[in-house]
């Protein structure tokens, strides 16, 4: 692919949760120049479109209005014919139900390159993240995809009595509005009414939802518990087995969807942490650091050089090469870190940290520094808005310092805004003002943070329940979410 010659690259994007999109996927989403989108595509997928992008959205939400094929069709053609790399995000898998094929054939009488990338379909991934095998040994030895409606948006007119002598486990895709006809047909071709059956919402997200029965009384279940779109439905023999195979519920925040805050460089390992625990994760950058312009000072005027972030490490390093300097120049200055991760950013430039507090915060960086700052005065390496309770710590300490900001933040408006969450996690106060100010009609009860600091701004933002980490790391982010998770929490009752 040759950037300023149109392609078009079909994106299966999984079932929802973000970590279930591939990795060529991903690749392919943060290189577009335009991302055409459907509606069952996660908010932590769409949060990855790159910010620059331009952003299509032609989802169709059951039973309403929706943009028709042949103009999607079109669209990919029109973006394509400007010479932009066009990525059309599908949920799923773009040939299973997905219209993919449609959309290649417009595509090829057009003569446009393009490439399919497959993604985990949720007639598979859906049963696999509530605990159901689609074929399991002694019970199914095949598994029958079936759409329950038609493109035109009604419910597909199906062969019952051919599927009730399939043997195997049948999956109906789209089928929320649909279960009562499907249980009732294939009891009448000759199924018995005890064969377990299942409907699982949200498949894959923190609102999955699984309701158990059998073809007998799933119809009921899900119209007493109000079972909504998207969802399938499952037949067969390993439905029952959702009650032990439900890995889930060996993770401690499944059934939590968290925003992670972070400047989008940062995210990642944050996000990882999440996931790894069972938390749907959505990446919404509420912030973004920039460099500004600033003289290198004489460095050798200075005895310490203080730190309060990974990102002021960077800057100055980036200062020094700037101006031809690199790690020499600072002579005999001792470096001072505000915490692990800053303290881990210098040593990988090759200088190790002299002092570190216990607390990690300004506060406490200021009290420790008050008996190590003697002759020579202090020089803070920071953000230009940044924490105004260091700067009156190290004055009330009777610490000689100077102030040299080397970059500033700025607050991000996301592209979509997810439809909702239960927690947001923030490493600074930027993050709350950021999240507020990009997000305020978003409703998030808890906000899970970092420190003091960061906790009193967020009281301040109005979170009606604040968790604080013991320590202002990332692992007792992670576990601070974790001991306060409610055991209510995770994936909703199974009705049986």
């Amino acid at each position: 692919m040759e950037r300023g010659k149109g392609f078009v690259a079909l994106v299966g994007a999984g079932p929802g949760d973000a970590g279930l999109l591939t990795l060529r996927g991903r690749d392919l989403l943060a290189a577009a120049d335009c991302v055409v989108y459907d509606r069952l595509v996660g908010d932590g997928v769409l949060a990855m479109m790159p910010p620059e992008a331009e952003k299509i959205s032609v989802g169709k939400t059951g039973g309403g209005e929706f943009v028709p094929q042949r103009e999607i069709n079109e669209i990919l053609v029109r973006e394509a014919e400007k010479g932009r790399f066009v990525v059309r995000l599908k949920g799923g898998d773009p040939f299973v139900f997905g219209r993919g094929g449609e959309e290649i054939e417009a595509l090829n009488a057009k003569g446009i390159p393009f490439e399919v990338v497959p993604g985990v379909t949720s007639a598979l991934g859906g049963p696999a993240c509530a605990g159901i095998p689609v074929t399991h040994r002694g019970e199914a030895r095949s598994v029958h995809i079936i759409t329950a409606h038609t493109k035109e948006g009604g419910i597909a007119p199906l062969d019952y009595a051919a599927l009730a002598k399939l043997g195997g486990t049948l999956v109906f895709l789209m089928g929320a509005s649909a279960v009562r006809e499907i249980c009732s047909e294939l009891i009448r071709s000759g199924m018995a009414e005890e064969t377990p059956a299942a409907a699982v919402e949200n498949a894959s997200t923190a609102a999955q939802r699984l309701l158990s029965g059998t073809l007998g009384t799933l119809a009921g279940i899900c119209a007493a518990e109000a079972l909504r779109s998207p969802a399938l439905i499952v037949v067969g023999g390993t439905s029952a087995l959702a009650g032990s195979f439900a890995w889930k519920r060996f993770l401690p925040l499944a059934g939590r969807r968290i925003i992670v805050t972070r400047p989008r460089e940062r995210a990642g390992k944050l996000s990882a942490m999440l996931r790894a625990r069972g938390a749907e994760v959505v990446e919404i950058p509420c912030i973004a650091t920039r460099r500004i312009k600033a003289a290198l000072p004489d460095l050798s005027k200075y005895g310490w050089l203080g730190f309060t972030s990974v990102t002021g490490v960077e800057a100055f390093f980036a200062l020094l090469a700037e101006n031809a300097r690199d790690i020499r120049s600072i002579g005999t200055a001792k470096a001072a870190a505000i915490g692990p991760a800053t303290a881990a950013a210098l040593k990988e430039r090759g200088l190790m940290p002299d002092y570190m507090p216990d607390v990690y915060d300004g506060v406490h960086l200021a009290r420790g520094l008050a008996s190590l700052v003697k002759d020579k005065p202090l020089l803070m390496l920071r953000a230009k808005e940044g924490s105004a309770e260091l700067s009156r710590e190290l004055e009330a300490c009777h610490i000689g310092f100077t102030e040299l900001p080397l970059y500033e933040t700025v607050y991000e408006r996301p592209a979509v805004i997810p439809q909702s969450a239960d927690t947001a996690v923030f490493t600074s106060a930027s993050t709350v003002r950021g999240f507020k100010a990009a997000m305020p009609e978003l409703d998030v009860e808890c906000a899970c943070c970092i420190g003091v600091q960061t906790a009193e701004e967020a009281k301040r933002a109005g979170f009606k329940k604040i968790i604080t980490a013991r320590k202002a790391t990332l692992e007792s982010l992670a576990d601070a979410l974790e001991e306060k998770n409610d055991d209510s929490t995770p994936e909703k009752t199974e009705k049986k």
